[in-house]
């Protein structure tokens, strides 16, 4: 079938993005899914630094590459063998399917799926296919996902499934800033009521972050960021209290490091009280290096831990997230700072990268 997506053809463009346009829109061929596959008419799609670090080259990637891999949507075909889904299922796309057989699944959800890591790492689906092609060519896969565009074709592995009364905007936002975010505070900072939650960073990631420890009981929420539009926007949504990076009164129980730079880390890590836990989930450049000062761990019994993906499971967390969202506790639409079109994704870049934004969505309306 013939669908219209956003391509990356080059990383590391000049800026601004509007001007060097590294992202063409364009019309592409989508094959039918294959086994265990499916066909999903995407709804909406989050503008995440994710997507951003394969523009600006801190996450190199194989090009050409359909980008985005924040979304929902609804299923409208199945493969052989998928029997737990079908079409018409609003689904929430993950960007780390699991194969559930190796050595990462059997974590739990700290660490990644090793199949779906090179999957990933390839460009591909997790079965190695690439169903994505232009004039002939291929056209390789984002994380499995590559919701900047009209459909996508997905390994069943890489969509969990939501209620009806999920809308699209919600729904998108479950897979990758909540899950990462709100994950990183429930499934490794585990705060106990009484305590603090910091969260330094308070980009869409760490806005999630801060909206799942204020859904908590009895605990403490700081937000931490140098651009002040970002701390109104935290006390707004409802932070007990905000700060630049060198205003820090005093320390957290446990401190969520989401900006993803070595400086942002050493002050999280700074930050973090005696006996407490620095959650660190942003994605610095590969050549990042940070100072802490390792008696201070041992000294006050401080720990640091890293968490990708929230150190989630999707098939398990996400509907968690669903059932706080529907009970009020989790205003998950209030991290949606702009609704575009997809025509718009190269703007929509520099403005995730000049820091005025939490989280754009591409509607697509079909």
């Amino acid at each position: 079938m013939r669908i219209r997506g956003a391509v990356l053809e080059e990383i590391g463009r000049a800026r601004p993005y509007a001007e060097s346009r590294p992202l063409s829109v364009c019309d592409l061929e989508l094959d039918p899914p294959g086994p265990g596959e499916l066909l999903v008419r995407i709804e909406a799609a989050g503008v995440c630094h994710s997507d951003l670090s394969v523009v600006d080259g801190n996450r190199v990637r194989p090009l050409p590459m359909l980008l985005g891999h924040e979304a929902a949507g609804v299923v409208e075909e199945t493969g052989s063998g998928v029997g737990d889904l079908a079409p018409g299922q609003r689904v929430v796309m993950t960007f780390l399917p699991r194969c559930g057989d190796c050595d990462g699944c059997a974590t739990g959800g700290i660490t990644p799926c090793v199949a779906g890591s090179a999957a990933n790492n390839d460009g591909t689906l997790l079965s190695g296919a690439v169903r994505q092609h232009r004039d002939g060519a291929r056209v390789l896969h984002h994380l499995g996902v590559s919701a900047f565009a009209t459909h996508a074709v997905v390994d069943h592995r890489s969509v969990v499934p939501v209620a009806d009364d999920v809308p699209p905007e919600v729904a998108a936002l479950l897979g990758c800033a909540v899950l990462t975010g709100g994950g990183a505070v429930l499934n490794v900072g585990r705060p106990r009521a009484g305590q603090s939650v910091m969260v330094v960073g308070l980009g869409g990631v760490g806005m999630a972050a801060l909206l799942t420890a204020l859904a908590l009981d009895d605990v403490r929420v700081v937000g931490v960021d140098a651009n002040p539009a970002k701390l109104a926007a935290a006390r707004a949504l409802g932070a007990h209290e905000v700060y630049g990076p060198a205003d820090l009164p005093a320390r957290a129980d446990v401190v969520v490091e989401a900006a993803g730079s070595a400086r942002a880390f050493e002050t999280a890590v700074t930050a973090t009280a005696p006996g407490g836990r620095t959650v660190s989930v942003g994605l610095p450049a590969p050549q990042a290096r940070a100072a802490i000062s390792p008696l201070a761990l041992v000294a006050e019994g401080r720990s640091i831990v890293g968490s990708y993906l929230g150190s989630a499971l999707p098939a398990r967390d996400v509907p968690v997230f669903a059932r706080m969202w529907r009970e009020g506790r989790l205003p998950v639409e209030k991290l949606v700072s702009a609704r575009i079109g997809l025509e718009s994704v190269n703007e929509a870049m520099d403005h995730l990268a000049d820091g005025t934004t939490l989280r754009q969505l591409i509607i697509f309306d079909h």
